[in-house]
């Protein structure tokens, strides 16, 4: 793990007050910086040293191979993968003819700080040269939120105590090496400059490469634009070439004057335009960049975000370490979909090439829950690009020999990347957390627009998919086998519990939308009778059940496996240590599935129920996904382990802060990060959105005395205000009314009128459950 002082703990910053080579490669995505479009991982401004450079635009891939040693029908040949596009970010500096390089000469001090207000990285650097010759170093690094296709850097020399001459070249540089990604010979050739030139044509103090891949063949273009201001003479020139430009700028600068570099950066990409549309829409971009100017981007910086944080900031009192953490998470799932705008939010947002930059579900399930009430436009962008990939949904959903459409488990522009099918294909709950998504943005902001634009069609053709993977039995009773839930170790079973509830609301949803647009579902040809069928699977959905133990089954069958042998199995991740055909046949659980369904479908388990499934998954569940933690957080603080789940949100919040799962070098874990805040709204605020209604049950832990956060709900912001005895809701716009439910309450709140309500203790049913040996939570310091 990192230690704890690597970022100190602050409110409103994350702060290296040291360079730590050993830990460059988890700076550079704790301190990454994107818009959802374009991502800038955090690397040093001269480029080197480095532990992985990347600069990312959103949905830019490469195709390469899927290597299988036994294929099969059905299998998916062609993978995609995340590219490495040109870097803009690179600086380089030469003191007289030394080139700054933290790892010579003398590092006085280094400090970078990612500004969370006002969405900015500031690099100071105290350098002395091996001739003695010391300079100052400040550098501010920005993503633009307003501008989309824009990234500014401001570089500035000072010479401290002597002239000096200083020499700043300021480059874009395609088809950078990498560590090797992948053992694969025909994966690595692939993605060794996977960038072929097209056109490259530089000015005076700018330049634009353009370059395309040489398999998915999408185009690309990067440009960019210097200005300098420095005392007396200065020298500027721009070179080109295929995969590299270069601006250099020359001047002396006395004993406490300044040289100041403005980069500006912009970049397109596009499977459609042509090039010159491509060349001309980065000089248009870098046009309207030189009129703002870089003080100017980062005042629209500061108030973009000034508007979000307005409805987003979650305030904890008590957990300074979860305070940040939480500022930091939001931060950074902002920064993935922000303006993503018809593309996919990635697993590891724009901060690395992790998991090969593709969406999973997660992005349903965790990430656009939290967006749905902070943010709710990137919701409706990222819903869209779902419905714009029906098609290929559509053709997976045939080669399986299924109805409606099979979304995948991986990808990037819609085709299926995953190549382990019981995790991948037959994860069929992707297409109910779809559904899910679409219907929860439809609940909370009380528009039905989506569902014209795109959402009816992705709620009936997984209606449809539902229908033909389940089946009834002579009973009547609703089933559906050969499926993977949530739980990875735990593959190809019938009636997975999440799964079949997640179906069954699926189907309800869908039903109810076709009646909201009926001529919308009749050019969809859904008839009265195809609702009916729906429906009906709904209402006699299987939910497995042992009456000896008293708990619900994770699948059918699952409490009479054999127990897993944790004593001797005690290394983790265990996917790594023990055989999938050993995990796939015992009581064992890589991440929260059973208890997810209790998060997800509260309605359809008493209090028993729950506190009994917390107790017995709890012993089984080992965490070896970072996706767990926030779910068994907010299981547990339902059922009275506050401290439990007090210790799961620590898990989920600092993951990537302290690199708990040792690969955040690879990029952020956007899920973990997002489930830091279901954790605190949903697990300590008690919020549920089930059923249409918006309700809460809070309860603090003894490490938190105060949580405030806002919900938009409809037309409205609520405020939320938990102390420990009581908690207040108040209207936060003009002549706004919102009823909600405290604690089985029916509660009104007017605008000027804020409602105040006792919070009730609740006495846990059963002890505090134990879990696997060596997997308790990450315990807090304080």
């Amino acid at each position: 793990m990192i230690a704890q002082d690597a970022f100190p703990v602050e409110p409103w910053h994350v702060r290296e007050t040291r360079l730590d080579l050993d830990i460059l490669g988890n700076a550079e995505s704790v301190f990454a910086l994107s818009n959802g479009h374009i991502g800038f991982r955090g690397n040093l401004d001269e480029g080197e040293p480095h532990g992985l450079p990347g600069t990312y635009l959103n949905s830019f891939y490469e195709e390469r191979p899927l290597p299988y040693a036994e294929a099969g029908y059905g299998y998916p040949e062609v993978g995609q993968t995340v590219v490495n596009v040109t870097d803009g970010k690179i600086v380089r500096l030469f003191v007289d003819d030394e080139p700054f390089d933290v790892r010579y000469g003398e590092l006085t001090a280094h400090e970078r700080v990612l500004d969370l207000q006002a969405g900015t990285l500031v690099r100071s650097v105290d350098w002395t040269s091996p001739a003695g010759k010391r300079v100052r170093i400040r550098s501010t690094r920005l993503v633009s939120f307003v501008q989309r296709a824009v990234a500014a850097i401001e570089y500035v020399v000072e010479a401290v105590d002597r002239e000096v001459r200083v020499t700043l070249q300021s480059e874009l540089v395609a088809n950078e090496a990498l560590p090797a990604q992948s053992g694969d010979p025909r994966v690595s050739a692939v993605l060794t400059s996977p960038l072929v030139s097209v056109e490259h044509d530089s000015g005076r103090a700018g330049a634009t490469l353009v370059h395309r891949t040489r398999t998915s063949g999408l185009q690309m273009a990067a440009g960019m634009e210097n200005h300098v201001e420095a005392p007396g003479r200065i020298e500027v020139e721009t070179h080109d070439a295929e995969d590299w430009a270069r601006t250099t700028v020359v001047c002396s600068v006395p004993a406490g004057e300044r040289v100041r570099l403005t980069k500006f950066v912009a970049y397109g990409w596009s499977s459609l335009r042509s090039q010159p549309a491509l060349r001309d829409q980065v000089a248009g971009a870098l046009s309207g960049a030189r009129f703002t100017g870089f003080e100017g981007l980062l005042q629209e910086q500061r108030e973009y975000l000034a508007e979000f944080w307005d409805s987003a900031d979650v305030q904890v009192e008590g957990d300074a370490e979860v305070q940040q953490a939480v500022r930091f998470a939001l931060f950074h799932v902002l920064q993935a979909a922000a303006r993503a705008e018809g593309r996919g939010i990635p697993g590891k947002g724009l901060t690395g090439p992790g998991y090969d930059g593709h969406t999973f579900w997660d992005t349903e399930a965790y990430v656009l829950p939290v967006l749905t009430y902070t943010a709710p436009d990137t919701v409706a962008d990222a819903l869209r690009w779902r419905a714009s990939a029906i098609e290929p949904a559509r053709q997976r959903a045939g080669e399986l020999g299924l109805r409606g459409a099979a979304f995948p488990w991986r990808t990037i522009r819609g085709a299926e990347s995953s190549g382990y099918w019981p995790a991948g294909t037959a994860a069929f709950h992707v297409n109910a957390d779809i559904a899910a998504a679409v219907e929860r943005y439809r609940v909370a902001t009380g528009s039905t627009g989506l569902e014209t634009d795109g959402g009816l069609v992705v709620l009936v053709e997984t209606a449809r998919l539902w229908m033909s993977l389940g089946h009834h039995d002579s009973a009547g009773s609703w089933h559906v086998a050969g499926v993977t839930g949530p739980d990875e170790y735990t593959a190809v079973v019938a009636d997975n519990t999440f799964t079949n509830l997640a179906a069954a609301h699926n189907l309800s949803v869908a039903a109810a939308a076709c009646q909201r647009h009926p001529d919308l579902a009749r050019s969809l040809d859904v008839d009265l009778e195809e609702q009916a069928t729906w429906r009906d699977a709904a209402e006699a959905v299987h939910v497995p059940y042992s009456e000896e133990l008293r708990v619900h089954e994770q699948c059918e069958g699952f409490t009479r496996r054999p127990e897993w042998d944790f004593a001797a199995h005690q290394d983790y991740p265990l996917l790594l240590h023990s055989p999938y055909f050993d995990l796939y046949r015992r009581q064992v659980i890589k991440q929260a599935d059973l208890q997810m369904a209790l998060f997800w479908f509260p309605e359809r388990f008493s209090a028993e129920d729950k506190a009994r499934a917390v107790d017995y998954y709890e012993r089984r569940t080992v965490r070896d996904s970072s996706l767990s933690a926030a779910i068994q957080a907010i299981t547990a603080a339902e059922v009275g382990h506050l401290e439990l789940a007090h210790d799961y949100v620590y898990e989920a919040a600092t993951v990537d802060l302290r690199d708990l799962h040792h690969n955040s070098a690879d990029g952020l874990h956007m899920a973990s990060l997002a489930g830091t805040w279901l954790a605190l709204v949903h697990g300590f605020g008690g919020m549920r959105d089930s059923g249409g209604r918006l309700t809460f049950d809070p309860r603090l832990p003894h490490g938190i005395s105060r949580l405030r956060f806002s919900i938009r709900w409809r037309d409205a912001k609520v405020c939320v205000d938990i102390t420990g005895d009581e908690v207040t809701y108040t209207m936060r716009d003009h002549d706004s009314t919102v009823e909600l439910v405290h604690a089985g309450e029916p509660v009104t709140v007017t605008t000027g009128s804020p409602v105040t309500r006792p919070i009730t203790p609740l006495e846990p049913l059963l002890p505090r459950p134990q879990q696997p040996p060596g997997r308790a939570p990450v315990h807090r310091t304080h």
